[in-house]
Order: structure tokens, then sequence, then C-alpha cells
């Protein structure tokens, strides 16, 4: 299939890091194999977890195929991941210039951030990675890869182009895409959603973004560090109004540091299109006021991609909201036919696409039974500072009846994080009530995501606080951190009871 058909806003501009990435995840001289008679799995959609089924069902000896439309690595490689953490670097690298007075560095021309570099050097960061996603790569792997549009014949038949592929057992692995809302005069004035978002190379010098969840608020922070004047609208009253509070609070702090405005409690009425940018019509509780910008980005949540698929001739239940039905172990309402990743998940996450893949190999193809809800999961939210969470909040394990105990740390009181000048975050920790047994933990610090697998290790693992307490940390660490939260659990066994025995024992030893 010739790729010259297809539409693919997120590799504009065609420059030659986006033609690399081309040739490697969707080449437009690819010729499909002929098709095997039948496969052990059929995997339609080439993003992370479909990447990962196709890959390990292949390693395990398999027959497989994997059917891709358009760029195989899916939103993580292409519009997600990828891309988004090459510029969030890019724009904590202009941060930290800007702090560098505060370590006696000083800085005389200031900060002046280039944009196009700023943008070639994820193209280049991402055509480099793609080679890991890429057809070739795949088919080296053992994988028939058929580069078209997919969808279900019947129950045990997938049609591609002109070829049909038969399968004793599929996984739908289609991803989701950005949400637009339906606000009037939106599609004609045009916006960016995460899809488009990557395609730009100058810089919008008013820029706003409708929704403070994660991406609002990564790409409203990176933006405003570049140098845009970022307006951020929540509808409700704070920014990632789904998590914990204060660690909210925290980000939020920062945000507005980096000169990001918020607008919290408003609606937008309407998007009018104009020879100066784009005019959005606020309502807040304060009235009304228009908004003028240059560009307007879309982060308000994401849809999956179930249309089109074939689903009804499959007997494969879905809606368009919720996505693809599926129990906990994955099964569709078709015995031969499972789902994993964003297309039938509620964690929208790589790593949890990643885990749900396995889940299905080890459940379509050996008989297992392992389940979606025995994944521990953790997830990070790459602001700086990052919010990283694992498990349950404290008011989740309250509405579930479980009484916990929080252990909180302040960075402030971590020495390297003093050091670093990275000290307004913290750490909380819960545990069920007088145990040690970890039930969730919230971690706001510069790199919170890289230490936030301890936690997630010691839960998994059932090792607890005690076991975090009883592991040598390197000094100085901000990790630290994690290792004080383990030592005042500690504490709390040293009763009155327990002390004035250790005394008396003490005493006599004396």
């Amino acid at each position: 299939m010739d790729s010259a058909g297809l539409d693919l806003p997120q590799v504009q501009p065609l420059d030659r890091h986006n033609r690399t990435l081309v040739d490697n995840v969707h080449p437009p001289e690819w010729v499909s194999p002929e098709p095997q008679s039948r496969y052990n799995l059929v995997v339609i959609g080439a993003g992370t977890a479909g990447l990962v089924a196709a890959a390990v069902a292949a390693g395990m000896g398999a027959k497989v195929a994997l059917v891709e439309r358009e760029l195989m690595g899916g939103d993580c490689l292409n519009v997600g991941c990828v891309p988004s953490k090459a510029l969030i670097r890019c724009a904590r690298s202009a941060a930290e210039v800007r702090r560098a007075g505060e370590f006696g560095v000083r800085v005389p021309g200031g900060v002046e951030v280039d944009f196009p570099a700023v943008m070639e050097r994820m193209r280049r960061l991402r055509a480099r990675i793609s080679p890991n996603d890429s057809a070739a790569h795949f088919r080296e792997l053992g994988v028939d890869v058929f580069l078209g549009h997919g969808r279900f014949v019947g129950p045990d038949r997938i049609q591609v182009s002109d070829h049909t592929l038969r399968f004793a057992r599929a996984c739908i692995a289609t991803g989701a895409r950005a949400f637009a809302p339906p606000i009037p005069g939106l599609a004609e004035a045009g916006y960016l959603t995460n899809e488009t978002l990557f395609s730009l190379t100058e810089l919008p010098r008013r820029l706003a973004v409708i929704g403070a969840g994660p991406i609002g608020c990564e790409m409203a922070q990176a933006f405003a560090r570049f140098g845009s004047h970022v307006t951020l609208i929540e509808k409700t009253g704070r920014i990632l109004a789904r998590g914990d509070h204060d660690a909210a609070e925290r980000v939020e702090q920062a945000l507005v540091r980096d000169g990001v405005e918020l607008v919290f409690g408003a609606k937008v009425l309407e998007v009018n299109k104009g020879a100066a940018g784009r005019t959005l019509l606020l309502e807040t509780g304060g009235g009304r006021r228009e908004l003028e910008v240059d560009e307007l980005l879309i982060g308000i949540g994401r849809v999956p991609n179930v249309q089109d698929l074939g689903l009804d001739d499959a007997g494969v239940e879905y809606d368009t909201r919720g996505g693809v039905k599926v129990d906990d172990h994955l099964r569709t309402t078709s015995s031969r036919i499972f789902a994993a990743g964003d297309v039938c998940s509620a964690h929208k996450f790589t790593h949890t696409a990643d885990a749900a893949a396995g889940i299905v190999i080890r459940n379509a193809l050996f008989f297992g039974r392992s389940k979606v809800s025995a994944l521990t999961i953790p997830w990070c939210i790459y602001t700086d500072p990052e919010i990283a969470h694992v498990g349950l909040h404290a008011h989740e394990a309250e509405e579930r009846g479980i009484a916990v105990d929080t252990f909180t740390v302040e960075l402030d009181d971590v020495d390297r994080a003093v050091l670093d000048g990275d000290d307004e975050g913290s750490l909380k920790i819960h545990v069920r009530r007088g145990t040690d047994r970890i039930l969730g933990a919230t971690m706001v610090a510069s790199h919170a995501g890289e230490m936030i697998s301890e936690i997630t290790l010691a839960m998994v693992s059932g090792a607890g606080l005690k076991g975090i307490a009883g592991t040598i940390h390197p000094y100085p660490t901000q990790a630290e951190a994690i290792k004080r939260a383990s030592n005042l659990y500690l504490k709390t066994r040293l009763t009155p009871r327990v002390k004035r025995l250790f005394t008396r024992i003490l005493a006599w030893r004396r």
C-alpha cells in the first residue's frame, strides 16, 4: 500500500527527519506479504499494545500478522510520549538557564529560545528512535506486516485491502485519538491537538490551552517556557482535578511562576477566526470575556478508535466513548478476540498498554487467566515538578472503607533536593493502618517519575515500608525521601511500652 494517500499531518514538515520516520513506520513502497493460511494471532493496530503483542507472540513461535493503516509506533512514538518529552526537555533547559543566577552562574545575554531548532531536534530524535517500531524490524522478528485499513468481515477473518487474514485469535489495539468538544466555530477556526501540535515550526506568540489535565498542563508550561503567552482554560476550579489536591497545588504554583495565565470555572462559548488569529468567547464566574490568541490547543481527553473496524460483524460489543468492552482477562464479547491498550482501557498510558499486551498473550495463546485488576500501575505527569503516583489516593482508600496511615516527607527536608534547588515537592505514602503494607503513594519532585518505581516494586513484591527501611540508599540523593518515609513508619513502632522495655534492657546491660 502506498502511504501517499494517507492524511498524516503529524509528519509535517516533510524534512529529512520526517521522511526517515515515514520510511521506517509506514514505508511508501511497502509490499504486504502473502497471508498464511491461518494465523495464531492477528493484531489490528501497531501502537504500543499491538507492537508488544505481535513481537512477543512471534518470539514464542506463533504465526502473527500485524495490521496498521497509519504510522507504526502509534501515538507514543509519533504524537505522544516521544515528541512531547523531547519538547519538555528543551523547555526545562530554558528554565534552568533562567534560574542559573541562583547557582552563581551569570548568563549576560539572557535566554533566547530557537523554537525551530527545538522542533528540529524533536523530529531528529523521533526519527532516530523509529527503527525500533519499523515495519522492517517487525518483519525481521517474523511478523507479517500489512499496511492498510483492516476490518473484521466475520468472527475469524480480517480484510486488509485485497488480503483476507484468518485467525485463531485476534487482538484489537487501535488506540485512541484526541477529543474535540462541540464548541461553535471551533472546526472552522482550526485548532491543535497532540496529533498536530508537533508539526509546528514557529512559536505561537499567544497560545490558549483548553483543559488542565496532564497534556494541557505539560504543554502549557513547556510553551510558556519557550516564550509564548499561554492561557490555560479549565472548567473546574483547579488543575489536575482527579489527582492529589496538594500535588496539584504545587504544580499550579510552578505554572504561574513560569507565566501561565490560569482561567478556572470557564466555558468556551464560541471560537472565531480573524485576520489576527482566533478569538475565544469565554464565560466565567465574573461574566464574559474575549481572548485573542494565535493558536488554540485542545487537551481535554481522548476517545477510542472503534469506527469502521467491522466490530459488529465480529460480534464485539463497544461504545464510542468507552471503547471495546472487555472482561478482566481482556477478552471481548467474542471468545476469539481480545483487546489491549487505549481502545479499551481507562488507564491510557504506554506502560499500561505494554502490560496489557502481555496479558493478552498469556490468555489468548496459552490458556492463561491473568487479570488487569491484578496490575499495579504507576503513572507520571511530566510537568516541572513532576507528579508521580501509584496505587490508591487517601480519599480513594476511605471511599473503600480502608483505614490508612499517611507518612509525608517534604523535599525541603531532603539534603540533595535542597542542594539541587529542587526542594519544592513532597512525598506521601499511604499504608493500611497498623501495618507497613503500602496502598499508594504520590510524589512531587523534579524527577518523580524516576523514583516512583521503588515504591511500585515494594507494593508488587510485598516488601512494604519495612523492606524499604532495611534497604541502603546512597547519600545524597532525592530518592532518600522514600527512605525517610519508611523511617517515619519505623518510629511509629517505637510505642511508649516498647520504649520502656528497651530502657529496661539497656539499663540491665550497662
